[in-house]
């Protein structure tokens, strides 16, 4: 079954590669959406697949070398049935 969430992740995130983990996470296990760094240092990552798959993303990127997240909230959205990939968004 697939979710779609948004999160929000604090700490050190900007400059360390977080952006280009999560795409290439994205693109080894399917999923679709984006990831974006904030103004107030944080990054906002929306993210569409199975539960799972997500979870696994999730994992890759906290065990990203250099990659420091001290919290993460997300919020469950509906689906977005025209998305076709992951991109990394200005």
């Amino acid at each position: 079954m697939k979710i779609r969430r948004r999160y929000r992740f604090t700490g050190f995130v900007q400059g360390v590669g977080f952006r280009f983990r999560a795409y290439h996470s994205a693109q080894l296990l399917g999923l679709t959406g984006w990831v974006r760094n904030e103004y107030d240092g944080s990054v906002t990552m929306e993210v569409q697949g199975e539960r799972q798959k997500i979870d696994s993303m999730i994992d890759k990127i906290q065990n990203g070398i250099y990659i420091n997240i001290d919290h993460t909230d997300f919020k469950e959205l509906p689906l977005n049935p025209d998305e076709r990939s992951f991109e990394i968004a200005n």
